[in-house]
């Protein structure tokens, strides 16, 4: 029997009738009769094999709008030419873009030292940089504080900027030629003085006053265009309203608009779940655990590592975790009681609701990373070093466990302190001394001399590290908690977040109502950039404590002070 025919056309540009269609003789002629068949009912293979004609990239729209009998296929679109093949992805949904014309925005300096992306951070709009702002970046570049670093950051990118071909100063920089495109305008420099004039009760000098001089200036020469000064400055932004110009806080590092919106890691049933869901719900055990399959609405508002629960007066209460979701379906998990005695953690049990939520997600390994917001007395640093104490010292999961927290005055610099970097950190640990003295206490039966060696041992296993030498390490099979993570930037916290190696977990910790970090906001506080980020990941799962259980003098002080 002889052997069949080579192909001459790629399967992927067949119809689905040619599949189907008997055997072909093996004469040249009926061969090239069918291919020239072929050629005529798909006139698209020209543009494929025509490859002077177009990017790939349009080859590949063409054949899609010219060929309907070809099934649509979502996700990329390939084709092969000779041994090499070339993929297009998905297209994606294109941002709305502004409507009207582009507006001409004056950055203060504290903007760019906030932010050293902010200048792609406009899209289409053009930005100004007035020569004080230059100035005041070349003050401020020395050092080794976060805000240095964000000077020297600014003086690079406008350095490239600048360097790239065919720049042109005069004319304006294009801010897309250094790899962000999602930069559309240009960038404009002070190159010759402006004539303004302000209100003799505005000192000259000053560099804030000749920021708003400039605005002033660029408002009367480009109008009718709408020029606006974005500060971080509040009294800044204070005065050009009062001089009547347009001006607006920089938005783009909030997270959140409100802090109410932040994701809370947990969501009450409503009270009609069991009735309307009842004919949908499955439900399995294994082990200790509960599981429920569920369908409805309500799905489509759940996140993984949520915590869902029901309470209702008469019917039994429902705590259970999101543990899967899939299409219109989620499967929910019992959790473990903490509140009852024998499942007490190094002693401590946990008094109410939320507490037993952060718990699940302390004490289960799947979870690698954990955020605890709350107010002061909700339990977050007892219940991260309970959890940790017990699983570094009973179950040997982790290998020590490493605590740091934002170095950040409430009140006046006491200036430097002396000794290593451990004592340094200790009058900043003063809660950590607090919790381990609490959890000493819990084991009564040892005796005094059990207890000075339980401490001992302890101490042993606790390191206590400065934030300020966190770049460049890696933390394998420890457990570190990150306290007072309120007052982090979000770029100290993704630093923070990127030290963790293999079998490493990390707490984060932080009461957002107590911000000490200047410019920072709870809709642009690192920690709330960590929970809108990490929501919905397998790993990683979050909480806010709403009950105190400090004492009620500090319950009653959170409320009413």
């Amino acid at each position: 029997m002889p052997l069949p025919p080579a192909p001459t056309k790629r399967a992927s540009l067949l119809s689905t009738d040619a599949y189907d269609a008997p055997a072909r003789s093996p004469s040249k002629a009926g061969r090239k009769t069918e291919s020239t068949e072929v050629d005529q009912k798909l006139p698209v293979l020209d543009l494929f094999d025509n490859r002077s004609a177009g990017g790939a990239s349009d080859h590949a729209e063409a054949y899609i709008a010219k060929a309907p009998s070809r099934p649509a296929k979502t996700g990329a679109v390939s084709y092969k030419k000779g041994s090499e093949s070339v993929a297009r992805p998905a297209a994606k949904p294109k941002k709305p873009k502004h409507i009207g014309p582009a507006k001409l925005f004056v950055l203060d300096t504290n903007v760019l030292m906030h932010d050293p992306m902010c200048l792609f951070r406009f899209e289409e709009h053009d930005i100004f940089l007035p020569m004080i702002v230059l100035e005041e970046l070349d003050g401020h570049k020395k050092g080794m504080t976060e805000v240095a670093r964000n000077a020297r950051q600014t003086s690079r990118s406008l350095d490239a900027l600048a360097g790239a071909q065919g720049a042109d100063i005069g004319k304006g920089l294009k801010l897309d030629t250094t790899g962000h495109p999602e930069a559309g305008g240009s960038l404009f420099f002070q190159t010759k003085p402006l004539d303004y004039s302000l209100p003799l009760s505005l000192p000259q000098g000053k560099a804030d006053n000749q920021i708003l001089g400039v605005v002033e200036a660029l408002r009367k020469e480009y109008a009718p265009r709408e020029v606006v000064l974005v500060s971080k400055d509040i009294n800044m932004r204070v005065k050009a309203r009062a001089l009547g110009l347009a001006t607006d806080d920089y938005q783009n590092d909030k997270t959140l608009e409100d802090g109410d919106l932040l994701y809370a890691g947990s969501l009450p049933l409503p009270a009609d779940f069991w009735t309307r869901q009842s004919k949908t719900i499955e439900s399995w055990q294994q082990g200790s655990h509960t599981f429920y399959c569920i369908t409805g609405p309500i799905v489509a508002s759940l996140l993984i590592n949520q915590f869902v629960f029901f309470e209702a007066p008469g019917e039994p209460p429902l705590y259970a975790r999101v543990t899967e979701i899939r299409a219109k379906t989620a499967v929910l998990k019992t959790l473990k009681d903490y509140n009852h005695l024998k499942n007490a953690v190094w002693g401590v049990t946990t008094r109410n609701r939320e507490q037993n939520f952060a718990m699940n997600l302390l004490m289960d390994p799947e979870v690698d990373f954990v955020t605890l917001a709350g107010t002061a007395g909700t339990g977050k640093t007892l219940m991260a070093l309970a959890s940790g104490l017990t699983q570094v010292l009973d179950d040997r999961r982790y290998t020590e466990i490493i605590m740091t927290r934002a170095t950040v005055s409430v009140g006046e610099d006491i200036g430097f302190l002396p000794g290593t970097e451990e004592e340094k950190m200790g009058p900043w640990m003063g809660a950590l001394d607090d919790n381990l003295e609490v959890l000493g206490k819990t084991d009564s039966g040892s005796g005094e001399w059990g207890r000075a060696a339980t401490n001992e041992l302890i101490r042993s296993r606790i390191k206590v590290k400065s934030m300020n030498f966190m770049r460049g390490r890696t933390f394998l099979n420890k457990y570190v908690i990150i306290d007072e993570a309120q007052n982090l930037t979000p770029k100290q916290m993704k630093t923070l977040i990127t030290r963790a190696g293999p079998g490493t977990k990390i707490i984060c910790m932080g009461n957002l109502a107590q911000i000490d970090t200047p410019y920072l906001t709870e809709g642009s506080s690192g920690m709330t950039y960590a929970v809108d980020r990490f929501k919905g990941w397998p790993h990683g799962g979050h909480i806010t404590l709403a009950r105190g259980e400090r004492s009620r003098l500090a319950d009653f002080a959170s409320e009413v002070l």
